[in-house]
């Protein structure tokens, strides 16, 4: 495998191959979760450093990021 400067990750062939025989609701299932993980994690950083956010602000923040701004 090789990195490139550009290239965050790179999924190891033992795992490809596990992902390749995920059926598609496995694969959708898998990046829900990824995705739910990664806005719980969002939500614990903004409330810890934006104490004074209410959760209407907190959520409208976390929808932002995770749309890259288009919400």
């Amino acid at each position: 495998m090789r990195l490139d400067r550009g290239q965050i990750e790179v999924v190891d062939d033992a795992m490809a191959d596990i992902l390749r025989r995920k059926t598609p609701a496995e694969r959708i299932a898998i990046g829900f979760k990824l995705w739910a993980a990664a806005r719980d994690m969002l939500f614990s950083h903004l409330r810890d450093s934006r104490p004074e956010w209410s959760e209407q602000q907190l959520l409208r923040e976390i929808a932002r990021r995770l749309s890259h701004g288009i919400v």
